[in-house]
């Protein structure tokens, strides 16, 4: 690691074999955590480059426990984190009026590390039980159309390094290849990011992949579409702007996307926004993000068309009702 660091702290690069080698040593616990800070830390200093992204993925890919849902066609929707919004759980909320339009979801994520809830936190506290068993996970997403993946369940390799993230409490690296990982390696995908930088090194990645994707940034720096300024959009076909505008009647305020103080009041706005309880700007966000998901199921699909989808299911509390019955399940 000595050699590593100070090839780093010189501010030179690992190849996409270095990267990968190095984060399979973390994760086989050859370092100890003083070790592993300082190799976050570097990260933090200076930009990642596209190959060490690669290597760190792959080695990630390599060691996952994999889960086979192809039957399903399941989408992932998945934001880095790490932007410091503070925003409340629209990607896993979308998720769910994803999976009540009749879309497949296989949801993968984590406890919050650098923001006050993450999507398992809610999740674990509305009663969701995580699992790892496939037979159950596919019958949850067979009755409810949606399944969560909780990420230490299906990455062993992250044991050595989640409590030095946790500890750091900061964006790390790790943030940055989230939604890269789910174990069920998916075919479709809204990645949302918290930087130009990283869109474009997502776009490099997925690219490479015979995958339909979009990945998302608004440019006042949300990992997702925020509705609070233009949103920078990338598929395998085009990259636009969307304008919040096309969306809502006027721009949101951040406060307006605000999330809870705790997992209790996060979890409490999540429910609430489901049952059709939400504010008219919470509403607006997820509905939008939900809609770009449902459009990596039809190419050509008009905007309109797939707002008005995932609006039918809030509005329907069709979204809700997959929720009662993943937890049912």
């Amino acid at each position: 690691m000595k050699k590593i660091l100070e090839k780093l702290f010189n501010q030179q690069y690992l190849s996409k074999e270095q990267a990968h080698t190095i984060l399979g040593e973390i994760s086989e616990g050859k370092y100890n955590p003083f070790e592993i800070t300082a190799f976050l830390s570097v990260f933090k200093m200076r930009n990642i480059s596209v190959e060490e992204l690669t290597g760190f993925r792959n080695c990630l890919q390599e060691r996952c426990i994999n889960i086979n849902l192809e039957e399903f066609d399941p989408i992932d929707l998945c934001g880095t984190g790490g932007d410091n919004k503070n925003t409340f759980n629209i990607s896993t909320l979308a998720s769910f009026l994803v999976a009540g339009a009749g879309y497949k979801v296989a949801k993968h994520g984590n406890y919050g590390v650098s923001s006050t809830c993450g999507s398992s936190n809610v999740m674990e506290y509305l009663g969701y039980r995580f699992t790892k068993d496939q037979d159950k996970l596919k019958t949850q997403l067979d009755k409810s159309g949606i399944c969560f993946l909780h990420a230490p369940l299906f990455h062993p390799a992250m044991k050595e390094v989640a409590p030095i993230r946790k500890d750091i409490g900061v964006r790390t690296f790790f943030n940055m290849l989230g939604p890269m990982v789910n174990p069920s390696f998916p075919k479709r995908q809204l990645v949302g990011v918290f930087s130009l930088q990283l869109q474009r090194y997502y776009k490099y990645i997925y690219e490479q992949e015979a995958i339909s994707y979009r990945i998302v940034h608004s440019l006042d720096g949300y990992d997702e579409i925020s509705l609070t300024n233009s949103a920078k959009v990338i598929s395998p076909e085009r990259e636009y702007l969307l304008n919040p505008l096309e969306v809502a009647e006027n721009k949101l305020s951040g406060n307006q996307l605000k999330g809870g103080r705790d997992v209790r009041e996060s979890a409490e706005m999540f429910v609430a926004i489901l049952k059709g309880e939400g504010t008219q700007p919470q509403n607006a966000a997820v509905i939008a993000n939900a809609a770009m998901a449902i459009q990596c199921y039809h190419k050509n699909q008009d905007y309109a068309t797939a707002l008005d989808i995932a609006t039918q299911s809030l509005q329907s509390k069709a979204g809700y009702q997959s929720f009662k019955t993943l937890l049912a399940l």
